[in-house]
């Protein structure tokens, strides 16, 4: 099958894998089709949301209508690095002979949920954030390539914070994206408990294989990009940085300590051309720029202590800007 009839035909395979999705999860339409802009882009994601609202069930039932390895980690105050990338242990031959064999860890796997990575110290994260950057992990001085697609899901609560180890701004900038989930609707919840408390279990359907997905993030990474699209994407990245620029909004100047890097601009780049991929385009536009920036946004934009003392959240300022453009 060549790029033509794929595009012709990826948009059936999203509404397949919506209503497989939708068999065990209800609503979240939103939430769903970031996580897979952010994965067909190759790109890494921080799950934002209070406990209950199914942030694990989504990645684990994306894992097996996407035919992907899953393993979930939950991050803990004493969870070593050997703990995520495996180590390497003692063993002897029949003969007597004895040699290191290495145990792969959880994090040999396509989709990975890290679970609260906020619990677990810096150099626990930092193991993590390295394999998510370079693919592979080092043990002993050897390296170990990880199974693409790799794909980490972070979660963070953002409602307790006692014992925690925020990520440092830095290391937040690695994720693509930072997909918020919010409480259901009346209606969605009414629909929730009704299917969760008879011993509904659905059959779930595999809607893609590794290798179809792969040849998808191929896809996007060739996807043609107007010069004049990315002309726009890095001036309007740029209007995030406050400085003495006359084109930076003054309200940028008087909230923002600091605007998006580099970073941002691709991203913005790479989540339109899945997204345009997605919908059956051959060519991102303006508007799927616009439809992932408070993802790849929202967690880039530093705000100083004016626009907390006035309630103001960086979805705010990013949507004061798209206005602007």
């Amino acid at each position: 099958m060549n790029d033509t009839e794929i595009l012709e035909r990826i948009g059936d395979t999203k509404e397949k894998i919506l209503n497989e999705i939708h068999k065990i999860i209800v609503g979240q339409d939103r939430v769903i089709e970031e996580i897979l802009i952010a994965l067909l882009s190759g790109g890494h994601v921080l799950i934002v949301g209070v406990p209950g609202l199914a942030k694990t069930l989504i990645v684990k039932t994306l894992a097996r209508v996407l035919s992907l390895s899953f393993s979930r980690i939950q991050f803990t105050p004493d969870l070593m690095p050997s703990d995520i990338t495996g180590t390497e242990i003692l063993e002897e031959t029949a003969s007597g002979e004895r040699y290191f064999r290495f145990v792969k860890g959880p994090i040999f796997a396509n989709i990975i949920l890290a679970d609260e990575i906020n619990r677990t110290p810096p150099k626990t994260q930092s193991a993590l954030l390295e394999a998510m950057q370079e693919y592979k992990v080092t043990v002993a001085g050897k390296d170990y390539d990880l199974p693409r697609p790799f794909f980490v899901l972070a979660t963070q609560n953002p409602i307790e914070h006692e014992g925690t180890y925020p990520l440092p701004e830095a290391q937040k900038d690695r994720f693509m994206f930072q997909v918020n989930i919010y409480y259901p609707t009346e209606n969605e919840e009414v629909k929730i408990v009704e299917t969760t408390t008879i011993g509904y279990e659905p059959e779930v359907s595999s809607v893609l294989t590794r290798e179809e997905i792969l040849r998808l993030m191929d896809i996007v990474r060739r996807m043609p990009v107007a010069p004049k699209l990315i002309e726009e994407v890095v001036r309007f990245v740029n209007l995030t940085r406050p400085s003495e620029n006359s084109s930076v909004p003054k309200f940028i100047k008087e909230w923002v300590s600091w605007g998006a890097s580099p970073r941002a601009s691709q991203y913005l780049i790479l989540g339109a051309k899945a997204r345009a991929l997605l919908e059956g385009r051959p060519v991102p536009s303006w508007d799927d720029v616009k439809s992932v920036a408070l993802p790849v946004l929202r967690h880039r934009l530093i705000l100083n202590f004016a626009a907390e003392a006035e309630g103001v959240t960086s979805d705010m300022v990013i949507e004061k800007l798209l206005n602007l453009v």
